[in-house]
């Protein structure tokens, strides 16, 4: 199956107000025009230097995704134009973004990322620790982020009620944190989760953001793509 088939095929699938971001991290640039000449224009990116090299390349009509874990010395080079960032797990690095978002004289979407999985090499805030930043600090007080929801991914298992459990958790939390903290807000509507493995189950559970890579675009080939991309 080929790109502009697979998009076809997911977009079939998913309802009309699921948003659909290809993950075309390892993905050469020609590949994603492909995805492009669709209609499609919603990509995640997890290493920012693969990003900004792609940014320079690509139509600037393209939405971009930070997906992956995010440094606070990195954050700088994409502000001038990231969309959203999707992996905000610690108030350093939520204040990091409005700091240089301000210094672009721009407002970047965040997602709060939010460790559902069993396993301990997955990051975010608990959904302890994420109340309590938002009991103590006030995400207005920051005026060039926006804060549109959370993100989390479950456990990399062939247990899909053990997947289904923690995204319901998620949802559970999203819904939560949205009556508590974000109930004069219109900005607080995204939840994002579930990939090409497990994003039916995301979407059954809430899911409004699906992040779907190898479905659309195959197995990456990490080493021959850094080298189309320098």
């Amino acid at each position: 199956m080929n790109i502009s088939a697979a998009i076809s095929r997911l977009r079939n699938q998913l309802p009309p107000e699921v948003k659909l971001i290809a993950v075309s991290k390892f993905h050469s640039p020609e590949a994603i025009m492909e995805a492009y000449k669709t209609g499609l224009r919603l990509f995640g990116e997890s290493r920012t230097r693969e990003l900004v090299a792609k940014q320079k390349r690509l139509p600037d009509d393209i939405e971009w995704h930070f997906i992956g874990t995010l440094q606070r010395n990195k954050v700088k080079d994409i502000a001038p134009f990231v969309h959203t960032i999707h992996s905000v797990d610690s108030l350093q690095l939520l204040r990091e973004i409005d700091k240089q978002a301000g210094k672009q004289s721009r407002i970047i979407r965040v997602l709060f990322e939010i460790h559902i999985a069993k396993e301990a090499s997955k990051q975010g805030f608990t959904p302890e620790t994420c109340r309590k930043m938002l009991e103590e600090e006030d995400p207005g007080a920051y005026p060039n982020i926006r804060v549109c929801g959370l993100m989390g991914m479950a456990t990399f298992t062939p247990d899909k009620e053990q997947v289904r459990k923690e995204f319901r958790s998620l949802c559970t939390l999203f819904r939560t944190i949205q009556s508590s903290f974000f109930a004069n807000s219109s900005s607080f509507t995204e939840l994002s989760m579930g990939m090409t493995d497990d994003y039916e189950i995301a979407v059954d559970e809430g899911a409004t953001m699906v992040r779907i890579g190898s479905y659309i675009f195959g197995e990456r080939n990490e080493i021959k793509h850094l080298k189309q991309v320098r």
